[in-house]
């Protein structure tokens, strides 16, 4: 079988195909990740960091080669590519750096004699199931807190994805892991539910589409595993008042077209109160139709094709039915192969499809709010809940809109400031955990409890 494919999405061309592995070959992985989670288990954590020091180290050192691979396989302008490697490599040198703090014993107050505490222990080895938009950075994501932890990684990566999958396997292996601590598996859907059943799995993590998560779940759960959900967003992006309307709609433009408008967190639904929603709307319609979907191999490119031909198909579906429903496309809308025109549709109502959905790609739906209850309203009335934008020049009015918005990340006035430090994750159908930050640490954990006389 050759599922495994690069792709340029820019011309269309099929440049390499990979076998899937056989049964006998997952077999293998999955049991070299067994008995390297002993090893690694053992080895003390600052052994443990300088390995993974090193494997942040190599990502820096050979971030234009795995840069350009990802170019080719979803179509990321080059500098976003190589800016992607860069923050995966802060992202695993943070939990090199703060290893003592992820394993160190946390002491329990207890009411009567002697001690209690809470001691951290690796579970063993995982699955981690990824998607296409980041190859390197939510491979980080997932590794770089669990290697720390002590556990030990089966990495099976977006089936667009197998040169930067292999070359990752590639540099955690020449960082110095031992041998299957980090394992990369060419494997179908069929051969992934087979190694979360088996006993010596004891997680899995799956970023992803709903429905993916919700068959990956459906395993897991089946067999007792732990599972991490990290799912889609339709994020607000909500503007309540502002000193400077032309950086608010600057903010609104990055977020949208950030990773050609194919990040989950990215904002795409733009709640405007109504004494700025003319001059706002004009701005950004204007602002977007500007930039052209272009060459992504160029440094100065911002926006490039979507990964795919089938997810600009997809997304050329979206937006038509849309319009078919009663929305107002006020640019783009268009395609040419996988590229796509930035776009903006106005007069979604909540009895179209539109309102729900999250349209994966440069395409974002602004609404009018007569107030903030009224833009907390639209905010909150998606079955998402991942990340949210407050642009308001009133501190309280801030902290009362954070406070009210069915998300698991709010940002005020800023955006693209995700951080290593920062955890990372949803509610609602956006999934059910955290990566990111040292709440990353605490998924695939035993927090054995200790108490002596």
């Amino acid at each position: 079988m050759t599922d495994y494919a690069v792709v340029n999405p820019a011309t269309g061309e099929t440049l390499a195909a990979y076998d899937t592995f056989t049964d006998a070959r997952i077999e293998e992985a999955v049991a070299r990740a067994a008995s390297a989670a002993v090893t690694w288990a053992a080895t003390a954590p600052a052994d443990r960091a300088a390995v993974i020091r090193r494997i942040a180290e190599l990502h820096r050192e050979r971030k234009d080669e795995l840069g350009a691979i990802i170019v080719k396989e979803m179509g990321k302008p080059i500098a976003a590519a190589v800016g992607e490697v860069e923050f995966a490599a802060d992202i695993i040198e943070f939990y090199a750096d703060n290893i003592d703090k992820i394993t160190a014993d946390q002491p329990i107050d207890i009411a009567g004699d002697g001690t209690a505490i809470i001691r951290r222990a690796p579970l063993g080895p995982l699955l981690g199931i990824m998607p296409w938009n980041f190859p390197a950075y939510q491979v980080a994501r997932f590794a770089g807190p669990n290697l720390a932890i002590g556990n030990t990684i089966i990495l099976k990566h977006a089936p667009q994805c197998p040169e930067s999958s292999a070359m990752l396997e590639t540099i955690y292996q020449d960082a110095g892991l031992p041998d299957g601590a980090y394992v990369n598996v060419y494997a179908t859907n069929d051969q992934a539910a087979t190694i979360i059943a088996d006993v010596r799995v004891h997680g899995v993590s799956v970023t992803g589409s709903e429905r993916a998560g919700a068959a990956v779940a459906e395993v897991a759960g089946r067999n007792l595993k732990k599972v991490a959900l990290e799912l889609g967003g339709s994020d607000p992006f909500i503007v309540l008042s502002a000193d400077d309307l032309d950086a608010v709609v600057q903010n609104a433009v990055d977020a949208r077209l950030d990773n050609n408008g194919q990040s989950c967190n990215g904002a795409k639904r733009f709640i405007v109160v109504d004494d700025l929603y003319e001059e706002f709307t004009s701005k950004f319609v204007a602002a977007l139709a500007a930039v052209d979907a272009e060459d992504p191999t160029e440094e100065d490119t911002v926006l490039g094709p979507l990964a795919s031909l089938a997810a600009a198909e997809r997304l050329q579906e979206q937006v038509d039915r849309a319009v078919e429903q009663g929305a107002t496309l006020l640019t783009g809308g268009t395609r040419e192969g996988a590229f796509f025109a930035p776009t903006v549709l106005a007069d979604v109502t909540p009895d179209m499809d539109a309102y729900r959905e999250e349209l994966f790609g440069p395409a974002a739906v602004v609404y009018r709010a007569a107030d903030e209850d009224a833009a907390l309203e639209i905010a909150n009335g998606t079955p998402f809940g991942l990340g949210s934008y407050v642009f308001t020049t009133d501190a309280e009015q801030a902290e009362r809109v954070a406070d009210r918005i069915e998300a698991g990340m709010v940002y005020v006035n800023l955006v693209l400031a995700d951080s290593p430090e920062l955890p990372f994750g949803g509610v609602k159908r956006s999934g059910t955990s955290r990566e990111l930050g040292l709440l990353a640490a605490d998924e695939f954990v035993n927090k054995k409890l200790i108490r002596r006389a």
